[in-house]
């Protein structure tokens, strides 16, 4: 599997994740719609949070850093709010959407 963007083939492990971050809008509609996910402002939201934890810090936040950090933009989000987003898991997926490589562990620090 890979995903091919502006005619560029990009490399994914086996889960589907970029080896490499891709920080182009390009890359999280082509992401997106391979996941099945129709995207909304609040989508952009949180992937550009996702992004800026990841150059900020190395690696993407776990689900429960990644609600309180949301929160301090959405401040009415909460779990169900999240996976309605990225309902294969919010840490994971939209660390995915975000082409950004796998998080660690069980979805980040």
């Amino acid at each position: 599997m890979s995903y091919v963007v502006a005619g560029n083939e990009l490399e994914v492990d086996a889960e589907g994740y970029l080896l490499e971050p891709d920080y182009s809008e390009e890359v999280v509609t082509v992401i997106a719609a391979a996941e099945g996910i129709e995207l909304t402002p609040k989508h952009w939201e949180v992937v550009n949070y996702m992004r800026d934890e990841y150059r900020e810090n190395g690696h993407t936040p776990n689900f429960r850093n990644m609600l309180k950090g949301v929160n301090e933009f959405w401040p009415e989000a909460d779990s169900k709010a999240l996976y309605d987003l990225f309902p294969v898991g919010p840490a994971k997926q939209a660390a995915k959407v975000a082409g950004l490589p796998q998080p660690l562990g069980k979805g980040g620090y």
